[in-house]
């Protein structure tokens, strides 16, 4: 039978590698087409990998946590096998002298008889070439001791913590073969002691394949030989300001990425906010007054959200200048209005998928959209490319009941809307006779804008113009 190769996708232009993070198949399992087979992290997203053939698992080319770059092999399938098939896998070769190895390649005998060498010649090139395989596993073992395998991301958390060598062999591992996995990391290092852990320690960086020839072994060694002498030195202190039974819970992968972000743009950009009240009661009742035909006709709820990014992309088509990005002394004029949406995932982080060529769509369109990326969002089924390019933001900090709030700006992009809580008070109404007090349904949006390429006049023309479209609603408006 034939075997596909399983290969990293390419997952958009800025995405070069990803973080194997699970296996959800082990080496033997039937694997359909379009059956998920390994699920790995970006800098932006999670995803998980299908298969694009049916078949058996057959090889499995890296482990969890180590960082696979686009287009390498991660998975080797039989294509049309069966689980409990017998395996088509090559069987391992043997280093043997160069007059063998040129013997085999010309296809004749390989017996010992053929062999132009003395049998003690070939004795003690073997015996050579696994004295030579030892020195390379010694050399580049990641921890001495117990030879247990530890993956790149736990041999730099342990140096990050000032984990010594002796520290880390007694860490018990919950992954396959007793390996320590990440979680395993995260648990002891919050549980640890407060006390400085030794300093010194040696995590060396983890062997490549095992070399086939003589030549191999010896080139890996000389390879690995300076980082072998390395030594970290970082020592774990305990946090100022630490009392006993408070609890130390380290940053998730997303976490630290969101805070790198954060920091970036505050530092990056002179924000400015711009807040304008408005008054959306045409809106609410029109909604109130359309939702349930829409979801019978079309299959989708039709929340508020949808409606606030119309507004949006009409406004960004009517101020343009909003729809850019600076890259140095130059301003990038956008051409595609791509609206990206803040949406909140299980574990609290909050994730930008990007509606493309928002201002094309229709309002069931937009629904759609809206519904499918905060719902893929929600189960972390994200794919990398829905997560880039985005061109202008907007977050609903009301649906967490905040009036209004002022936003961060999304890098690279200019600015970013808050849409705050909708909520009912009583407010003056004019009218042909006279003003009167009346209960309106109102909320305000909060801009926040780069003050380096945006004034103030453009910020708050770009807010007011979201406002006034969202106010001109036509209450008998079809959907």
């Amino acid at each position: 039978m034939s075997t596909f190769e399983l290969k990293l996708p390419q997952m958009g232009e800025s995405v070069a590698e990803a973080t194997l993070t699970s296996w959800l198949k082990e080496v033997g399992d039937t694997i359909e087409a379009d059956e998920a087979v390994f699920e790995i992290a970006t800098d932006k997203v999670d995803s998980e990998v299908p298969s694009e053939v049916d078949g058996v698992l057959l090889e499995k080319r890296f482990d969890i946590d180590d960082v696979v770059k686009v287009g390498e092999v991660v998975a080797v399938i039989q294509v049309g096998a069966e689980a409990g098939d017998s395996p088509a896998v090559a069987a391992p070769s043997v280093a043997a002298p160069a007059e063998t190895q040129e013997v085999q390649s010309k296809g004749e005998a390989t017996t010992a008889a053929s062999v132009p060498q003395p049998a003690a010649a070939v004795s003690e090139a073997a015996t050579q070439a696994e004295d030579a395989m030892q020195a390379a596993q010694q050399a580049l073992a990641p921890v001495p001791g117990d030879g247990r395998f530890y993956s790149p991301l736990v041999r730099n958390m342990a140096r990050e913590e000032g984990i010594a060598k002796e520290e880390l062999e007694k860490i018990p591992g919950s992954g396959k073969d007793g390996r320590v996995t990440k979680e395993d990391m995260l648990k002891y290092i919050a549980g640890r002691s407060n006390t400085v852990q030794p300093a010194t320690q040696e995590i060396k960086s983890a062997p490549a394949p095992a070399p086939t020839t003589q030549t191999q072994v010896a080139s890996e060694i000389a390879t690995a030989a300076p980082a072998a002498q390395e030594k970290a030195t970082t020592a774990a202190v305990p946090p100022a300001g630490l009392k006993a039974g408070d609890e130390i819970i380290p940053l998730s992968r997303m976490g630290k990425l969101i805070a790198k972000h954060m920091l970036e743009s505050v530092t990056t950009s002179a924000h400015v906010q711009s807040f304008v009240e408005v008054d959306v009661t045409e809106v609410v009742k029109w909604r109130e007054r359309v939702k349930k035909g829409f979801e019978a006709r079309e299959g989708e709820k039709l929340t508020f959200t949808p409606i606030f990014l119309e507004a949006v992309a009409h406004a960004l088509k009517k101020y343009p200048l909003m729809n850019i990005s600076l890259d140095g002394d130059r301003v990038i004029k956008k051409k595609n209005i791509n609206l990206g949406m803040a949406a909140a995932l299980p574990d609290g982080n909050l994730i930008v998928p990007v509606i493309r060529n928002a201002d094309q769509l229709n309002l069931v369109g937009m629904a759609r959209a809206v519904n499918d990326l905060a719902h893929r969002a929600r189960t972390n089924a994200l794919k990398p490319d829905e997560i880039q390019d985005g061109t202008y933001t907007v977050t609903n900090v009301g649906s967490f009941g905040s009036v209004f709030g002022t936003p961060i700006i999304n890098q690279p992009q200019v600015g970013i809307l808050a849409l705050g809580a909708i909520r009912k008070e009583p407010s003056v109404i004019e009218t042909a006779d006279g003003d009167f007090i009346g209960i309106r349904s109102k909320m305000f949006l909060s801009h926040s804008y780069d003050h380096r390429v945006v004034n103030g006049a453009l910020g708050g023309m770009f807010v007011k113009a979201v406002a006034d479209y969202l106010e001109a609603w036509d209450p008998e408006r079809e959907v």
